[in-house]
């Protein structure tokens, strides 16, 4: 039996009945990642010990008819920035190359508490989550299942090509500006960046903590809706968790009407610029919800003109600041050649970080300085802010907004040689992330091979809204 091509679901009630167990489904997978991951390079380690130990763990309460999670037994795969006890998490960086983590980060021992689910390894990523292509790793590049001549996006690009590329049934990535829902959309699975504070952050590796967010990536709305209530909810580690808030159970989220919902439509989302594909297929979509009964609202987020600049101003300062301890002593790779401290200093981060991550923390270094706070960085976060007020007054006349992830469909390795012409993959996703937003990246279509996704903004703490709607559409594109 092919396991890649099941749900959790699927798999879920194989367990049930011991027509196939856990172990042999993780024997499965490791070997097909064996096989199979030279294509692709998602991953950058592998677990089998841990994997089966958690397999056999699983097994025994599914043997025994104990009551299990649905998670329980299901392989998974997780981005090599989020820490898992005893084992290498690099964050795609020389400099933590042989960084063993000694805790779980609060969302592993969620997922190590239901059942547990089996994580057969750790996925590759742009080096510290800086980029959109999962080019700028420090080990390898990640190549898209679909082509592999292109690239998966980014930042969480392994974590996306290892379920399109049937190595994992779902995988976490983190997002802070777009980095789970552009590798979803560009290698065709469904992935959602939760409400900023819905998810525990304590045990990521934080780029810019006042915007990651940890979130799920599968092949179906409902997967990634049943792994999102796993991994959700107040964690007393992370101050900027909130409490828990009323999520509808798994048997009542998906019987909702989505036609009591209104759409909106931002004008801003569909430019000129937009691939001609990704434009059809989306105005397609929009015409056949009016059909289908959906109240539709064309509108303007003007803020979104301004999004993009500042959140690569919010970014990078933050960058600065929590990149701060990776100087060779207190975290990375110690420069024991030199014998003066700023010696060191200098010498461990030259040889450890890669040219991006430079760049953005000398970016950040510089809008945080004297003289060019106020100038930078505190028109910034006013910026950010307008933001956050047009979306709430949008958020008055409709409940949900609908445009595409990204402005292109999946494009080349080595393709985008300039940082800028990279930066520009996020314009869709930045206004969204700097109010905190849930949004959802759905596979929609196709053109000429390569995966056309859409997404999805809704209100904050209404993930269950955008995947009520995403359920919907999964099965009205399939007619």
């Amino acid at each position: 039996m092919n396991y890649e091509n099941l749900t959790i679901f699927e798999l879920q009630a194989l367990f049930k009945t011991h027509k196939v167990s856990p172990v042999e489904v993780a024997n499965y997978f490791l070997k097909k990642i064996k096989k199979d991951d030279k294509k692709f390079n998602a991953f950058l380690s592998i677990r089998s010990e841990e994997a089966l130990r958690e397999a056999r763990e699983a097994e025994k309460k599914i043997m025994a008819n104990q009551d299990f999670h649905p998670l329980a037994g299901i392989p998974t795969a997780i981005k090599d920035n989020i820490l898992t006890k005893g084992g290498l998490t690099t964050a795609g960086s020389k400099i933590l190359k042989n960084y063993r983590a000694s805790y779980d980060a609060t969302v592993i021992k969620k997922l190590k508490n239901k059942g547990p689910v089996v994580i057969l390894g750790k996925t590759n990523l742009d080096e510290f989550a800086m980029g959109s292509s999962t080019e700028n790793s420090a080990f390898h590049t990640t190549k898209n299942p679909h082509d592999l001549t292109r690239v998966p996006g980014g930042s969480s690009g392994g974590s996306a090509a290892a379920v399109a590329g049937g190595e994992c049934l779902f995988s976490l990535g983190s997002e802070t500006n777009g980095s789970i829902r552009l590798p979803a959309a560009f290698c065709g699975v469904v992935g959602l960046k939760p409400t900023y504070g819905s998810v525990s952050r304590f045990g990521l590796i934080a780029m810019a903590s006042s915007l990651d967010v940890i979130g799920p990536m599968a092949k179906t709305a409902k997967e990634v809706a049943l792994i999102f209530d796993v991994i959700s909810g107040r964690d007393k580690l992370d101050s900027t968790s909130f409490e828990d808030y009323d999520v509808i159970s798994q048997e009542q989220i998906f019987k909702k009407d989505p036609r009591e919902f209104k759409i909106g439509i931002p004008e801003e989302y569909f430019p000129k610029e937009l691939d001609p594909a990704i434009n059809n297929k989306l105005k397609q979509i929009i015409d056949k919800l009016a059909n289908n009964g959906f109240k539709i609202e064309r509108l303007s987020l003007p803020c979104t003109d301004y999004a993009l600049a500042a959140y690569y101003i919010i970014m990078p300062a933050e960058v600065s600041a929590n990149l701060a301890r990776f100087d060779g002593i207190r975290y990375g790779e110690f420069s024991s050649q030199k014998k003066d401290i700023l010696s060191v200093y200098l010498d461990s981060r030259t040889k450890g970080l890669g040219a991006e991550v430079k760049r953005r923390i000398i970016l950040g270094t510089y809008v945080l300085s004297a003289g060019y706070y106020d100038a930078y960085y505190a028109k910034a976060l006013e910026v950010k802010e307008a933001i956050r007020e047009e979306f709430n007054a949008t958020f008055k006349k409709v409940d949900i907004l609908l445009g595409p992830v990204s402005p292109s469909l999946p494009f080349k390795l080595g393709e985008k040689t300039s940082p800028l012409e990279m930066y520009l993959n996020d314009i869709f996703t930045s206004a969204s992330s700097l109010a905190g937003l849930p949004a959802l990246s759905l596979p929609c279509g196709k053109s000429k091979g390569l995966p056309i996704a859409l997404q999805l903004i809704g209100k904050p703490f209404r993930e269950e809204d955008i995947l009520v709607l995403a359920h919907y559409l999964e099965r009205i594109l399939k007619t």
